[in-house]
């Protein structure tokens, strides 16, 4: 019997060390994500511009907090001005498009974000800028964003990024509003965790 009891008690104490050192790794593995998470938003409107480059030479400036659609015969080329206020570096990679303010509760399959032609690396705490283009004018989507520029419409992006490590992925959604200077505000309202659970 004193063995039995004896055996009871250290299964007993290993049980309860087993789920402390669980919960003891659960919290370092949380604390560790933390120091590496990306969190973008807009960039203040005051923050100076940013000169974006695209692969054929054509150049936009983009002003903080702000926006650029830009409509040649050729392309369409879209930069958002944005902050990294989270505390790890940002690695932007895909990105998807919707012709109005999208207020829908989840953001659509990954599988048919468009792949940015490079990687966009936004340093925690500093601000840096998104870009996107759209490079086939028999595309039906080349018409539709046309007319929504030309009829001034707002013009939704949803940003697909993560941390160094290649974890942490995370939806954006960023809303462009035309304003009188012929740019757009630029104004995040959602934010969606893919590899974790949502901040609501």
């Amino acid at each position: 019997m004193g063995t039995a009891g004896g055996t009871l008690v250290l299964a007993v104490a290993t049980y309860a060390s087993v789920r402390s050192s669980r919960r003891s790794a659960q919290a370092t593995e949380r604390a560790l994500l933390a120091a590496i998470r990306p969190v973008l938003v807009s960039s203040r409107l005051e923050d100076p511009p940013e000169k974006v480059g695209f692969a054929d030479q054509h150049w936009v400036k983009v002003g903080g907090g702000r926006a650029v659609v830009e409509v040649t015969d050729e392309a369409i080329y879209f930069a958002i001005a944005v902050r990294n206020v989270g505390s790890g570096l940002a690695v932007l990679d895909r990105w998807d498009l919707h012709l109005q303010l999208e207020r829908t509760d989840r953001p659509g399959s990954v599988d048919g974000y468009r792949r940015l032609t490079r990687d966009i690396y936004v340093p925690a705490g500093d601000r840096g800028f998104w870009q996107g283009a759209l490079r086939d004018p028999s595309d039906p989507l080349f018409a539709s964003v046309r007319a929504a520029v030309d009829a001034s419409q707002p013009i939704t992006i949803d940003l697909l990024y993560g941390d160094q490590e290649g974890g942490q992925r995370t939806i954006s959604r960023f809303g462009l509003m035309p304003v009188e200077t012929g740019q757009r505000i630029a104004s995040v309202s959602r934010h969606w965790n893919l590899d974790r659970a949502n901040p609501r």
